[in-house]
């Protein structure tokens, strides 16, 4: 393990499984029923810490990957892995297949929902809870949202995030709905991952498919109602200056069986903003929604 991983924080073994595109890392942790957790841009399984502790206690089997270029994985070159949201999904999706996951409670968030959802509607009976933490799986065509994704997808933001860490040093505490709740401690364990251009392909790639994968989402959108029986929590940061209250309005309609946690002085990274406060009412969730 890297030196400046901070074993206190993330004290979890570490695990590789070999996908058909590269070598993914993931925590593994507890027994019982399985609970996937999907993180965004710039994350990784470091995100899901707190909650994975208190569900491991709980008698849940807590399984979090580090997508492919983010974490501990593998950081492939362009010509050897593309990086869009798709190719993840495939490599979530082999994960899962690996590790002969059933009755999955899918925790997400950020780019996490359309990753999990691309699985859920492709195989809506492994799935048994929905968990969203401030994310989408539709097209955004609002005009902030699309000059943000054109801005950083360019060339010129090609090199603003590889070349400048932009995402994990300059985005993330901005998507903050406090200052300050981002310890300087916990931002070093999203910056250090992707310490080198190299690394940052994965942020830049996120960014550009914002607005470059309206198809995809387009067409994950379609298949909502395989998702629409499901019981649902939402935790929702209403300070979270991507995704507002439309947004969660949206995934209301979609999931009419969710619960809504609202979090009103919160921002987007919902789990590392709360940390262990957040725990509470996922467990009781799942306690209140057994599965098969």
């Amino acid at each position: 393990m890297p030196s400046w991983l901070d074993r206190r924080r993330y004290p979890f073994a570490s695990h590789f499984f070999r996908t058909s595109r590269g070598r993914m890392h993931y925590v593994d942790e507890g027994e019982g029923a399985p609970v996937l957790f999907l993180h965004g841009n710039p994350t990784w399984s470091f995100l899901w810490r707190h909650l994975i502790a208190r569900l491991v206690r709980a008698g849940c089997r807590c399984v979090a990957p580090d997508y492919l270029g983010f974490g501990l994985s593998e950081k492939p070159p362009l010509a050897g892995f593309s990086y869009r949201p798709s190719a993840h999904a495939a490599c979530v999706e082999e994960l899962v297949e690996g590790l002969r996951l059933e009755d999955v409670t899918l925790v997400m968030h950020d780019w996490g929902g359309p990753i999990g959802a691309a699985y859920a509607t492709r195989h809506p009976s492994r799935v048994r809870r929905l968990v969203l933490f401030n994310t989408w799986m539709w097209p955004r065509r609002d005009p902030a949202f699309w000059l943000f994704s054109k801005t950083l997808g360019s060339a010129a933001g090609r090199l603003a995030v590889t070349r400048g860490n932009v995402v994990a040093r300059g985005v993330m505490p901005l998507a903050f709905g406090r200052r300050g709740r981002l310890s300087e401690a916990a931002h070093r364990h999203y910056l250090r991952p992707a310490s080198a251009p190299a690394e940052r392909l994965g942020h830049w790639a996120f960014a550009r498919a914002l607005t470059g994968e309206a198809a995809w989402l387009e067409r994950l959108w379609r298949r909502r109602s395989a998702l629409a029986d499901k019981p649902a929590l939402i935790g929702w940061g209403m300070r979270d200056p991507a995704f507002r209250a439309a947004e969660l309005q949206r995934w209301q309609r979609a999931l009419p069986r969710a619960r809504v946690y609202r979090l009103p002085t919160v921002g987007h990274y919902v789990p590392e903003e709360v940390g262990p406060a957040l725990a509470p009412p996922v467990a009781a969730f799942l306690r209140a929604t057994p599965g098969a």
